[in-house]
């Protein structure tokens, strides 16, 4: 049976353990006072440091959330310990044998480790076993794993640097290892380490093995990738199940060795993967870490907050987050911007022109280019932004206003408020827009909410995703005829298909289904021009029925009521038509309002090209030009229509 440690034992721990040491491991630490040190408090979210520790007197205290002891407590606490495991993993740290009471020993039956500290033993010896198989030259199942660094620019010095290993295919081999480095079936299990089927066998065969640590340095875990087609695990990422001292929403990849960086510099950049880190790392960007196997949660946020002292009082750190060019990085940066409200610090998003990561940019520009990367980040508004615009179609008004109503929730979330009238500003020149326009639309709009990039935003109204387009015989929306712009469009199609014959072919083709702003409208004039080259000269009943006939299912209603509604004009006595003046200006005034939406369309877009600094000169001649062309063909049309 197990026995106490004895008190002059755990004393001594006490003694000779620093408590700022251990704390550093947690928190960031900066002096406050004379014998004080502050930081963000472990233990509850803040942006104001409260966690105050005093190292002469051996004890902390969080003015915030009240916890506060020495430094086994703080140990208790921070890493999910009992007493006795908090005495046992400061006194394996020490290098000091504990004695035990009343002829008892440690609680793992003679072993001389906690619980705890036995399942990080094991890690700690795993790690050792994959890493010298992988760099033993003379084991050909393991070149399969040199074979996949050495292409992806990694040599043995970066493997040893980062711990790597290679887990060999029999299935066995480090389990029989382990057992015989005295560690039973139980903790092998329980670490992740091995399985238990018929008998124990390797959780991990036949792959690149990566130790996952926490910020301590203490192996916790493996990242392993997929190397052979016969695996039979299709996944090519394998990472440790959660365990007692491995939880994946609390650790990040490199961060061990990244949290030097982040503290000095206040900057952590958040890459997606393994070989990520290890471009960065090697590349000069230190302070780089990633998720293991999860995405980034509010966990690694409060983790990354108290090393780089994310703290309201001190000048804004820096999270610089690097994602892939495809649509699964701009989903993952949306939802990173939807907790950006969490942060003190500015957030920005790096992404290769290409679209390379880390890894991939290093071996094809090299080092300085990873740096290049980093350091030319963007704002995570301006990114959030511009990822949220590039589903709109800006050339037209629809695109641009919902493109406006879409981005105004991301203007609204700019915690600094006195930023947003500038911001607004900028995007009201990106989209081509009045100032007062989008600034209106920013104060409708409010802020946006975290939900707001969760899976389900691309249903919400701010995007267009996933919205599919009508077929042919859906049903169209009902023409509002109080709008004046679609009741003179029906009044046009009125003329059109009651009276055909006064209207020539050029006209006819002039009026593009563009012209009209009603869905229904649109279809209409469809079956208007499918009809007219055979039908148009033909009597009244049979170019009606034609019209029917060409013109979509769901608006031959619609046709056949535009055949007998009576136009509100007076008809000329001696022939019973309409007057060719009211025709004319029928026809003048969509095509006016036709070219006016042009008009407004391309001076938006040389508004647009007009703010960007990257513009191509000649484009916006081009534009320029084909702006004034369209404003001469207006006053052309406005002038025939007068004389």
């Amino acid at each position: 049976m197990a026995g106490r440690i004895r008190a002059e034992d755990i004393t001594t721990v006490k003694e000779r353990t620093s408590i700022e040491d251990v704390v550093r491991d947690h928190v960031t630490l900066r002096p406050a006072g004379v014998g004080s040190l502050k930081g963000l408090c472990p233990f509850h979210d803040e942006k104001s440091p409260s966690f105050t520790v005093r190292p002469s007197v051996g004890s902390y205290h969080c003015f915030g959330c009240g916890e506060g002891g020495d430094v086994l407590s703080f140990v208790q606490k921070v890493e999910h310990l009992t007493f006795t495991e908090s005495v046992e993993r400061l006194a394996q740290k020490l290098g000091m044998e504990l004695r035990y009471e009343e002829g008892g020993g440690p609680r793992d039956g003679g072993a001389s480790l906690g619980k705890r500290s036995r399942l990080i033993e094991a890690h700690r010896v795993a790690q050792e076993f994959y890493a010298e198989i992988l760099l033993d030259t003379t084991r050909p199942d393991a070149r399969a794993g040199r074979d996949f660094l050495r292409e992806r620019g990694f040599d043995s010095a970066a493997a040893e640097r980062f711990g790597m290993g290679f887990a060999p295919q029999g299935g066995e081999a480090l389990s029989r290892h382990l057992r015989g480095r005295g560690f039973t079936e139980d903790e092998l299990v329980t670490g992740g380490l091995s399985g238990k089927g018929r008998g124990l066998y390797d959780r991990f065969r036949g792959r690149l093995m990566w130790p996952i640590r926490d910020t301590t340095g203490d192996t916790v875990g493996f990242g392993a990738r997929r190397l052979f087609e016969d695996d039979r695990i299709a996944a090519k990422y394998l990472n440790t199940s959660e365990t007692p001292i491995y939880k994946k929403s609390q650790v990040l990849y490199g961060l061990d060795a990244a949290k030097k960086a982040i503290s000095t510099e206040r900057r952590a950049v958040v890459v997606e993967g393994y070989t990520d880190v290890m471009a960065a790392h090697l590349s000069g960007v230190e302070g780089a870490v990633a998720t293991c196997g999860t995405s980034f949660g509010v966990d690694h946020i409060k983790l990354l907050r108290r090393i780089m002292r994310d703290e309201a009082d001190q000048a804004p750190a820096r999270v610089v987050f690097t994602f892939d060019g495809d649509k699964a990085g701009q989903a993952a940066a949306m939802k990173a911007f939807g907790e950006d409200q969490r942060w003190v610090a500015q957030s920005f998003v790096a992404v290769a022109p290409d679209g390379m990561d880390p890894c991939e940019l290093r071996i094809a520009k090299g080092d300085a280019a990873v740096r290049a990367l980093v350091d030319g980040a963007v704002p995570m508004f301006e990114f959030a932004v511009r990822t949220t615009i590039r589903r709109f179609d800006l050339e037209t008004a629809e695109g641009r206003v919902q493109a406006m109503k879409a981005v105004a929730p991301i203007i609204g979330s700019i915690r600094d408020q006195s930023l947003r009238p500038e911001y607004t500003r900028t995007v009201s020149g990106w989209l081509g827009l009045e100032v007062e326009q989008m600034a209106a639309e920013v104060r409708k709009a409010g802020k946006l909410r975290a939900d707001d990039t969760g899976p389900d935003a691309a249903r919400r109204p701010a995007s267009t995703d996933d919205v599919p387009e009508p077929g042919p015989e859906a049903a169209l929306p009902a023409p509002n005829l109080r709008d004046p712009v679609v009741f003179a469009e029906r009044q046009l199609l009125q003329a059109l298909v009651q009276y055909p014959q006064q209207f020539d072919d050029a006209t006819v083709d002039a009026l593009e289904p563009e012209a009209f702003t009603a869905p229904a409208h649109r279809a209409v004039l469809d079956g208007i021009r499918i009809a007219a080259p055979t039908a148009r000269t033909a009597s009244t009943a049979a170019w009606v029925a034609a019209v029917v006939e060409a013109a979509p299912l769901a608006v031959r209603a619609l046709v056949a009521e535009l055949s007998v509604a009576p136009l509100p004009t007076k008809f000329d006595p001696s022939s019973g038509l309409p007057p060719k003046r009211y025709l004319g200006a029928l026809v003048a005034d969509v095509l006016d309002r036709l070219l006016g939406r042009r008009i407004a369309d391309a001076t938006a877009a040389v508004r647009r090209v007009q703010n960007d600094p990257e513009a191509d000169p000649d484009d916006l001649r081009a534009r320029t030009v084909a702006l004034n062309a369209l404003e001469l063909e207006r006053v052309r049309l406005r002038e025939e229509v007068s004389s």
